[in-house]
């Protein structure tokens, strides 16, 4: 299985006019005199499979797809001495009405060897491999990477509960696993509103690689062990990459950056701020080449330069932005400028763990490359053209030789505050 391996997975809606105030996760809400949900409380019970969310509280965007997602990832615990916990199914249900389910995990779910990306393979060992079954031996822990979809937000929860189904131990002393069912882990998934942004680059035949949000491409599972704690600071993150009007990456000599459409494209600020911290000296790799897959490049790869030459940028409320793979010397910017929306900043190159010119964005609520929690965004304006499946990309050389364009469109579609999903192929208008 090939594909483009970025940043730390290569290492192993609205603008509101009222007053706003920042939140746990960086996004925007409105300050109102309406009262906040109240969390909901699970019964006491004996619980020997711990469910503890990993990253901050989160809320809804829209996708290119018309669908309203809510991610979250949990850490499930078998506290148990020596009795193993088979997890059956997880249910996810409204904190205000357990009797609403918004989404069902179990089965191919958890765990399907012949899944290679899709609704598959949410059960994970740590940091984030597919697990090969549903037991938990005792002492031992798993992630579970959680998505709900919505057709809208008329009924959206602020709180779910989880729903956990297993067998394990009923008590301290079992030594016989026993089915039972119970809640836990109250989350929040209303904290704030999906910043709305520009995108990053601009023109036409962009592809959202490895966007959100299936499971087995490079980012939406990215787990890692960062600064004590499980991090995914990807979860919705894009590599942009361009192809021509004939959906070709690149044309000529493929051994080099130059023959790249998207190598030396404009990068632009998504939103006014303030740059926080760049790195603009690292060389150009040779496509078709990972680093971490050489063995002597890997041992050189840091939480520092894992990224390439980059910018994170301030951009206020507790969101910072991340553009990385950047083009040695194009950087026109550096810590403690002010810039604004719209505004160059360097070029897109291939420095890092990449291995073709790309721009890897994100948004996260914290300035450290890893170690931060990903924040939800939407793009406020492109066209959207079409898609390249996962598997088309999936199944594409390092080179990305070929042509992509099966499943573009002529006519395109305007689209406003929306996410670009994973292989979403846009039309970025130029200007501000």
């Amino acid at each position: 299985m090939k594909r483009m391996l970025m940043t730390t997975a290569g290492l192993v809606l609205v603008m509101l006019t009222a007053a706003c105030t920042a939140t746990p996760g960086g996004a925007t809400t409105s300050a109102s005199s309406a009262q906040p949900a109240p969390r909901p409380t699970v019964p006491a019970a004996y619980t020997p499979v711990l469910v503890q969310q990993l990253g901050a509280p989160t809320m809804p965007f829209k996708g290119s797809d018309g669908k309203y997602h809510i991610l979250y990832d949990l850490q499930l615990t078998n506290a148990a001495a020596t009795v193993p916990a088979d997890i059956q199914k997880v249910e996810v249900v409204d904190g205000a009405d357990s009797k609403t389910v918004l989404a069902t995990l179990s089965g191919t779910a958890f765990v399907d060897p012949t899944c290679t990306y899709g609704d598959c393979n949410r059960l994970r060992t740590l940091p984030s491999r597919p697990a090969v079954d549903t037991v938990i031996p005792p002492q031992q822990a798993r992630a579970l990477l959680v998505e709900i979809v919505l057709d809208s937000l008329e009924h959206a929860p602020a709180y779910v509960l989880n729903r956990l189904q297993i067998t394990g131990a009923a008590n301290p002393g079992a030594k016989e696993a026993t089915p039972m069912t119970y809640f836990a882990a109250p989350i929040n998934v209303s904290a704030g509103t999906a910043r709305v942004i520009a995108a990053p680059v601009m023109g036409t035949n962009w592809v959202a690689m490895n966007g959100c949000c299936d499971i087995g491409l490079a980012h939406v599972s990215a787990l890692q062990p960062f600064s004590g704690a499980l991090a995914n600071s990807q979860r919705f993150a894009i590599d942009w990459i361009r192809t021509n009007d004939a959906g070709e990456f690149f044309q000529g000599d493929k051994t080099q950056n130059e023959s790249y459409f998207a190598y030396g494209q404009e990068i632009h600020a998504v939103a006014d701020g303030t740059i926080s911290s760049t790195l603009d000296e690292m060389p150009a790799n040779a496509p078709g080449v990972l680093p971490a897959n050489d063995p002597a490049v890997a041992k050189t790869i840091t939480v520092d330069n894992v990224d390439g030459n980059h910018i994170v940028q301030d951009l206020g409320g507790g969101v910072w932005a991340m553009y990385a793979h950047l083009q040695k010397g194009s950087l026109l910017v550096k810590p403690g400028d002010k810039v604004h929306a719209g505004q160059v900043i360097a070029k897109l190159g291939n420095t890092g763990n990449s291995n073709a010119a790309h721009l890897h964005f994100q948004l996260m609520n914290g300035p450290n490359l890893v170690g931060s929690d990903s924040v939800p965004y939407v793009l406020k304006d492109f066209d959207y053209a079409g898609y390249v499946t996962a598997q088309r990309l999936l199944d594409a050389d390092f080179y990305l030789s070929g042509t992509y364009f099966e499943n573009h469109t002529a006519t395109t579609q305007s689209r406003k505050d929306e996410l670009p999903m994973a292989g979403s192929i846009v039309n970025i208008p130029t200007g501000p």
